[in-house]
């Protein structure tokens, strides 16, 4: 029996932004949080995920500020998850609005 290849964390947030980015051109910015959580975990199962190692946080805020990276930054102690994507899609342009707090990270 074959063992399926592992898949590593950095292709996974890759994969999980781009899904971010077909929702984010599909919605643009200014709903609230919950709305792109819904649209965000469609897109994904429609990509064929189903759980991830990947914890992702959404915001949709005025800005991201130094609490939000600070929560993002003890969810992913406390998880003891490798990767957490904080994305924020209140931005004009999603690379402007993504975070990629790591928790020894194997690059």
């Amino acid at each position: 029996m074959a063992k399926e290849p592992k898949v590593t964390e950095n292709e996974l947030s890759k994969e999980i932004i781009g899904a971010a980015m077909e929702v984010h051109k599909a919605l643009g910015p200014g709903l609230l949080e919950s709305a792109y959580e819904a649209s965000l975990r469609k897109e994904l199962g429609l990509r064929g995920f189903v759980e991830n190692k990947v914890i992702i946080e959404i915001k949709a805020v005025d800005a991201i500020n130094d609490v939000h990276l600070a929560q993002v930054l003890t969810y992913l102690k406390l998880s003891n998850c490798k990767l957490r994507l904080l994305i924020h899609f209140n931005v004009a342009k999603l690379r402007d609005g993504i975070k990629r707090p790591v928790n020894h990270l194997d690059e």
